[in-house]
């Protein structure tokens, strides 16, 4: 796992999660799942136990597939097998952070698994190693995966979520991929969600267009 993790985002050292913390996480009523082709390992996903207003959740810190497995399902597998073994043990919240600017990766959250968001965190991780962080504050959104949720039921079965009357929407267009342009969207984009999301709007729903996509939010009920 901890080779595949470098892998994926090309860490340097200080930012690999080690070994040990796998291990911890497995034997402190967390997951450490693996999904393989062969005898080859494809993917996992990592989550360690919290507590959020009394009851036990759990956070999945980390997802990942090599890049030669992709678009095959595996991801979503992997998911589904972090929603079994949670419900298996009275657990009905995972939640995890993602970068809101990555559109094809909102999209299999919200669109995909269910997931809703009303949390935006500020530089959660500072300034990483990956490249794939490029260098720019590493702002998040928070999915909440309510995993027996109606909507969630519904999502995985392959049924429409209508939403609601009253909808906002942040567009996410990176036509520009240089540094100026991306870190010029993400102030845009921060300021939106923040805006909304003190006015009590939560994320239920993501567009794919051309080129990016949009968030779709509702007022919270």
């Amino acid at each position: 796992m901890v080779e595949l993790e470098v892998l994926v985002w090309e860490f340097g050292d200080r930012d690999v999660v080690p070994s040990q913390m796998y291990v911890v996480a497995a034997k402190i009523g967390g997951q450490v799942l693996g999904a393989f082709v062969g005898d080859k390992m494809a993917g996992f996903v990592l989550a360690y136990p919290g507590i959020r207003h009394g009851r036990p959740y759990l956070h999945s810190h980390m997802a990942a597939v090599l890049p030669e497995f992709r678009d095959r399902g595996i991801g979503r597998q992997l998911k589904l097998a972090q929603r079994a073994d949670a419900l298996a043990r009275g657990i009905s919240l995972i939640e995890w952070t993602f970068d809101p600017l990555q559109t094809r990766n909102a999209c299999f959250n919200i669109y995909r698994l269910g997931v809703v968001a009303r949390r935006y965190l500020l530089n959660v991780y500072g300034s990483t190693s990956s490249p794939l962080h490029a260098a720019l504050p590493t702002d998040r959104l928070v999915a909440e995966w309510h995993l027996s949720s109606q909507r969630v039921v519904a999502v995985l079965s392959g049924s429409e979520v209508r939403q609601g009357d009253v909808v906002e929407r942040i567009h996410v267009m990176l036509g520009d991929s240089s540094s100026s342009a991306v870190a010029d969207a993400q102030a845009m984009v921060r300021q939106r969600f923040l805006d909304l999301f003190a006015k009590g709007y939560v994320v239920t729903g993501f567009e794919r267009k051309a080129g990016g996509g949009c968030y779709v939010l509702e007022p919270w009920k």
